[in-house]
């Protein structure tokens, strides 16, 4: 009984993931600042590491389906 909030949870955190990959890389790309308030560099690597993260748990709660 527990797939269904798996594969959402999965589901959810994957499109986050890939999403902040692609705002993110998006800003670097046009040099728009990617955080207010923040060096562009550490902004831009943290978003990294988040949208990375966050692809990997969306990925292993739908293989653990």
């Amino acid at each position: 009984m527990e797939s269904g909030p798996e594969a959402f949870a999965g589901v959810a955190f994957a499109l986050f993931g890939a999403g902040l990959l692609v705002w993110t890389g998006a800003c670097a790309r046009t040099g728009t600042p990617v955080a207010e308030g923040v060096s562009r560099p550490v902004a831009a690597v943290t978003a990294l590491l988040a949208g990375v993260l966050f692809l990997i748990t969306g990925a292993w709660l739908l293989v653990a389906l």
